[in-house]
């Protein structure tokens, strides 16, 4: 169970079925999150991409604020279901485009068709370190992230993660939300 923390379906609390592995971000680390995107971009106006989508938690908290583009990318396809049948109660099925796949083969196919303004990733926490850096660099080197954009990683926060565009790192709890920004354009 996790509920959607503000925007149009404030309160709203989504169940997921009992016999889903999930781990959605916590309520608090939640509000710390947006609170910090809130203060950086109009959320009407972004686009983002949500790796790892899970049931949908990040996806619907985005679509509530008011952003008309999500891309929800998740392997499960009874997670992926869940998020669809969510979406659609909710009235949010032309907000969220869910793809079904697994995160790196996704990457690896669709680089360069489109770039979002935030791109977030909660990898399962058994991730290893070798696999958030290739996901970094998917990410990173793909094109995903417009200028203004930002990458975030949630992982457990006893892992440090290193790359030269990590900006600074947040931790609630046993939870750290890593941001990175983009590439910056080569010099002429």
């Amino acid at each position: 169970m996790y509920r959607i923390i503000s925007g149009k379906w404030k309160a709203k609390k989504i169940a997921a079925p009992k016999n889903f592995d999930v781990r959605p971000t916590t309520d608090f680390a939640k509000e710390a999150l947006f609170s910090i995107l809130e203060n950086t971009y109009d959320m009407q106006s972004i686009a983002v991409l949500d790796l790892f989508a899970g049931i949908g938690s990040i996806s619907l908290e985005f679509a509530s604020r008011g952003c008309q583009s999500v891309t929800s990318v998740e392997l499960n396809p009874k997670h992926t279901s869940f998020i669809n049948s969510t979406a659609s109660e909710l009235g949010m099925s032309l907000q969220i485009n869910v793809q079904r796949g697994d995160v790196f083969d996704w990457l690896k196919k669709f680089r360069n068709n489109k770039s979002f303004e935030i791109v977030f990733a909660d990898a399962p926490f058994e991730t290893e370190e070798k696999k958030y850096q290739e996901m970094i660099s998917l990410v990173l080197n793909n094109k995903y992230l417009k200028e203004n954009g930002v990458f975030i990683l949630e992982h457990q926060a006893r892992l440090k993660l290193e790359h030269p565009n990590l900006q600074y790192t947040r931790k609630y709890g046993n939870v750290s939300f890593s941001f990175f920004g983009p590439n910056q354009p080569a010099a002429e």
